[in-house]
């Protein structure tokens, strides 16, 4: 089994700096894979470079992706 790694997004700071942006893809994340809770109701787990997120907060980056891990035969 791979696992793939699926673009769904980007995240960026805000123009004032206090914030991080998300913009995802609509139809990516309709076809994104789901989880279930215990009480029922339905996620998805993105996940973005810890990292790349830290170098934007820091201002030496402008963007990184947004992604969900897929495994696949």
């Amino acid at each position: 089994m791979t696992t793939k790694s699926q673009l769904v997004g980007y995240v960026r700071k805000s123009k004032s700096g206090g914030a991080l942006n998300m913009s995802i893809d609509a139809d990516a994340f309709a076809k994104a894979e789901k989880f279930a809770c215990k009480d029922g109701r339905q996620f998805v787990r993105l996940i973005a470079n810890a990292d790349k997120v830290g170098q934007i907060l820091e201002g030496a980056r402008e963007v990184t992706s947004l992604c969900q891990l897929v495994d696949h035969e």
